[in-house]
């Protein structure tokens, strides 16, 4: 906390500011106060010297710490948000700290994947100081059914926070994709467990892998054509710390929605669905069948209409949704 505390005061102060009154305000030692400078010029932060004038922020990294995020984050908030550098998967270690009595609300956010996942077992490619993995433990009140719901209003507070922060539209491809231009920029991972007497849902983690900074050439070859990032469709880099606070925001929002503001997030999903009216290839088990896409119905499912005139309803974990044309 030291090191947070000293970086809030270098932000404060526009000039230079001696060591002496960041000890003194602080209530710690010079040495505390050296070692946290130190701390943050190793972790990218440039911060002048000067021998009688103190210490002078001159730059920050673009970097998911708790040092940066605490910066448009309150403290309070903080206290349930675990950042790392480098994890397997935020939603498996966010599960396993669900089983060891992680309070609703808690978030794990991460610089890197090794194992992302995305729905269906599919790897989500999660690079190095470019994207934005995060995962949120919800504790809603609710039945297995609710599940595309919960995606859909995720979809939902995603969207929002890129608008605020980025300034971009992204469309919602049915059910848990963020598109721009036709590219996939983010996705969303829905996990549930259940309480196994009543049937109903004890917990939820909500994964979210935002792609951010990354260029053409970070991507695969196989899915450059489809994938994109926030940067590569407005020529501009970004402060991942500002979204991802944002993200935590918008999802805090849409636990105190939850469930009594669906229309407002039935609304805002429709207005901002891709899907409707658009040719589909609907990919259940290993078969695929073309149709057009109808309607959002009210459950967010999808009513989808055949070639050969039948219609079905689809829901979320069921399908697969490629060749959007």
């Amino acid at each position: 906390m030291i090191k947070e505390s000293v970086l809030a005061m270098l932000r404060k102060e526009p000039n230079y500011i001696s060591g002496e009154k960041i000890s003194a305000e602080l209530g710690v030692s010079r040495t505390s106060v050296n070692n946290a400078i130190k701390a943050l010029r190793t972790e990218g932060y440039r911060i002048l010297s000067s021998t009688n004038k103190g210490y002078h922020l001159s730059g920050v990294p673009d970097s998911l710490t708790a040092a940066e995020l605490s910066t448009f984050l309150p403290p309070e908030r903080m206290e349930r948000v675990l950042c790392l550098s480098c994890v397997d998967s935020t939603n498996t270690r966010l599960k396993n700290m669900a089983l060891e009595g992680a309070p609703d609300g808690q978030v794990v956010l991460a610089n890197e994947q090794s194992c992302g996942r995305g729905r269906f077992g599919r790897r989500f490619a999660s690079p190095k100081d470019k994207g934005i993995y995060l995962s949120m433990l919800l504790c809603p009140k609710g039945l297995p059914s609710d599940i595309a719901e919960i995606t859909a209003w995720t979809a939902v507070a995603v969207h929002r926070a890129i608008e605020t922060v980025c300034g971009i539209k992204t469309g919602i491809k049915w059910i848990n994709d963020l598109v721009v231009n036709g590219r996939k920029v983010g996705g969303i991972l829905t996990e549930l467990s259940v309480e196994g007497e009543s049937g109903r849902i004890e917990s939820v983690i909500i994964g979210i892998g935002l792609n951010v900074n990354e260029q053409e050439e970070d991507f695969l070859e196989e899915i450059q054509a489809i994938a994109a990032s926030l940067s590569m469709e407005s020529n501009r880099l970004y402060r991942r710390a500002e979204l991802a606070a944002q993200l935590i925001r918008e999802l805090d929002a849409l636990r105190s929605a939850w469930p009594h503001e669906k229309e407002r997030f039935l609304q805002l999903y429709r207005s901002n669905n891709i899907t409707v009216g658009k040719e589909i290839t609907v990919i259940q088990g290993s078969g695929s069948r073309l149709g057009t896409a109808v309607a959002v119905n009210d459950d967010f499912s999808l009513t989808v209409r055949y070639e050969d005139g039948s219609c079905e309803t689809l829901r979320s974990g069921e399908v697969s949704i490629w060749a959007l044309r």
